[in-house]
C-alpha cells in the first residue's frame, strides 16, 4: 500500500466516522465535529481527485468539501462563547 492509498483511506474513514457517528445518533449532523470530519476527509479525497484527474470523484468530493466548509463557518458562528456549553 503506497503512502497516497494511505491517506486516500484516511480521508474515506474521517468521512464515514461522521456518517456512522450521525446514524447511529452519538453525533449531531450540525455539530462542528461532525462537520469538521466532513470537510477535512472531503478535502483530502478532492486534492488526490484532483492530482488523479478523476473528474467526476474531484466533482463529489470537492462540492462536499464546499458544502462541509459553508456549514462549518455556519456551525461555529452558531456557538456559543462558552466552551463548557457547546455540548
Amino acid at each position: 500500500m503506497t503512502t497516497t492509498d494511505l491517506i486516500e483511506v484516511l480521508g474515506a474513514l474521517l468521512i464515514l466516522a461522521a456518517f456512522a457517528g450521525s446514524q447511529l445518533r452519538r453525533m449531531d449532523p450540525h455539530s462542528v465535529r461532525y462537520l469538521l470530519l466532513n470537510t477535512v476527509g472531503a478535502g483530502i479525497l478532492a486534492v488526490l481527485a484532483a492530482t488523479e484527474r478523476s473528474w467526476g470523484f474531484l466533482l463529489l468530493e470537492g462540492t462536499w468539501t464546499i458544502v462541509s466548509v459553508i456549514s462549518l463557518a455556519q456551525a461555529l458562528r452558531r456557538r456559543p462563547d462558552h466552551p463548557s456549553e457547546a455540548g
